[in-house]
């Protein structure tokens, strides 16, 4: 067995050679084949440090965290990966720890938990332990049942053959993100143990906000449930019941009229057009193979252009036949008697859901094929 680890750094010399020796002679001391690769952007003397301690030195041609780890994977001969920051954080000592799970056969991912190891004081600024973390890793666990306490801890290891399966393409800080997530809905092995986190001594190279923001953003671009079926079928849901309390004129907590008549017409409608967006990000994903999808494989099998189309005409047919009715009262009363306002909103919400539908089977086919 050889373990490749592999240590992104951006002017670390201060602390590079700390981390090399720690990891050599944890490595060492198991006896296994290793080798160390650092992924240097540095402008100081780290690469140099690094080669003088027989770590092999590569250069990304782009910046970023994760390009850093992409493009050292391809130098990466080891069947284990050990990932682990440059900064004197991690303690490359205990890569034992990471290695164990993997070695027994218990885990493919192993990530190194700070929080449930040991913060050090003046680690973690207040706003990253108290907030940042807890909350991505709460949207984490929420969005794709990752069940970890520490989504964002850098020091992890895998066995490489998953790199196969995970197909890791992100370049910037959520690239760690990435590896949680498509894991996850890969079906692979997680697994956590406790790990020191020590106070960096060069300057801390993250963004929290805007760092931050592309670790959300990531993992809502692969959650179309929870961005659009959710609360769509909340705002359809409402919409639909606060139609029918101020069509039939059910008192509430006020006396619903034609204003909320309209309002809650135009909300069912944007709870149905995300509902819409919902299930075409389902396919999507299942189409590309970003994890298994219920959502998908149920429209697949019980859902065809022809059946979506029909639904389509039929819900705007009976809108339509509700209008001619509207139309043919009004004719008959001599053009003096309109028809209610609310009847109205129902028949125009007839004919705009059901050319939706209609159309939309035609898209989602397109999709799906």
């Amino acid at each position: 067995m050889k373990v490749s680890v592999i240590i992104p750094t951006l002017n670390e010399e201060r602390t590079i050679g700390e981390c090399i020796g720690r990891a050599k002679d944890a490595l060492e001391f198991l006896g296994f084949d290793y080798e160390i690769i650092v992924s240097d952007s540095s402008s100081d003397r780290t690469a140099a440090i690094a080669r003088s301690l027989g770590a092999k030195v590569v250069f990304p041609d782009k910046k970023g965290y994760g390009y850093a780890y992409l493009y050292a994977f391809r130098h990466a001969s080891g069947d284990i990966i050990v990932m682990g920051d440059g900064d004197g954080t991690y303690d490359f000592s205990e890569i034992p720890k990471l290695l164990e799970p993997l070695i027994k056969g218990e885990a493919d991912l192993v990530l190194g938990s700070r929080f449930k190891g040991k913060i050090h004081e003046n680690a973690m600024p207040w706003l990253h332990r108290y907030i940042g973390n807890p909350l991505l890793t709460w949207f984490t666990n929420f969005f794709f049942n990752a069940r970890v306490s520490d989504a964002h801890s850098g020091f992890r290891a895998f066995k490489k053959e998953v790199l196969e399966k995970l197909k890791l393409s992100l370049e910037g800080m959520e690239f760690a993100t990435e590896m949680i997530v498509k894991a996850r809905l890969s079906g692979l092995r997680i697994s956590e143990v406790p790990i020191n986190y020590y106070p960096r001594i060069a300057e801390s190279k993250l963004r929290s906000f805007r760092d931050g923001w592309r670790h959300l953003r990531f993992m809502l671009l692969y959650s179309p449930a929870h961005v659009f079926l959710i609360p769509g079928a909340f705002f359809f849901l409402f919409g639909i019941f606060m139609m029918a309390v101020a069509t039939f004129g059910i008192r509430i907590f006020y006396n619903p009229g034609i204003h909320t008549m309209i309002a809650s017409s135009l909300i069912s409608i944007l709870g149905y057009q995300l509902i819409l967006f919902g299930i075409a990000g389902e396919i999507y994903k299942s189409k590309h193979g970003i994890g298994k999808s219920r959502i998908a494989d149920f429209i697949s099998k019980n859902l065809s252009l022809e059946l979506g189309a029909c639904l389509g005409l039929t819900i705007f047919l009976t809108g339509f036949a509700y209008t001619l009715y509207l139309i043919s009262n009004w004719i008959y009363s001599g053009l003096k008697e309109l028809p209610l306002l609310y009847h109205d909103i129902i028949a125009f919400f007839l004919l705009v859901t059901g050319l939706q539908t209609f159309f939309f089977s035609f898209f989602l086919s397109m999709l799906s094929e």
